[in-house]
């Protein structure tokens, strides 16, 4: 069946940085575009940066362009998300997803803290 494990969350102070990772199983990894979303608490789940399926586009929020960077490894079926420059509001749990896929499960997502 579809999975995603993410991992790599922590605690960081502001202007650190992180690296998310989100291994995939369960279908044709390279066949997909894929998602990374974050959930704060209190509000709803956004898309935070999404790329192709041979990665060769990607796009992001607003909120972390030229901060974030969405990328991925085929041959290992992960997609990471490299966070630079991390601010207070980038604290939330960190999802992974196909794009398009309404179905798919959620993971159990990865916890991002930024705070002094």
């Amino acid at each position: 069946q579809v999975q995603f494990v993410e991992s790599g969350g922590g605690l960081v102070q502001p202007g650190g940085s992180l690296r998310l990772s989100c291994a995939a199983s369960g279908f044709t990894f390279s066949a997909d575009g894929m998602s990374w979303y974050r959930q704060a608490p209190g509000t709803a789940r956004e898309l935070v940066a999404a790329i192709t399926s041979a990665g060769g586009s990607t796009n992001y929020a607003d909120s972390v362009k030229g901060r974030f960077t969405i990328s991925r490894d085929n041959a290992k079926g992960t997609v990471y998300l490299q966070m630079n420059a991390l601010k207070p509001e980038d604290t939330a749990v960190y999802y992974c997803r196909r794009r398009g896929v309404g179905s798919d499960p959620w993971g159990k997502g990865t916890l991002v803290t930024v705070s002094s």
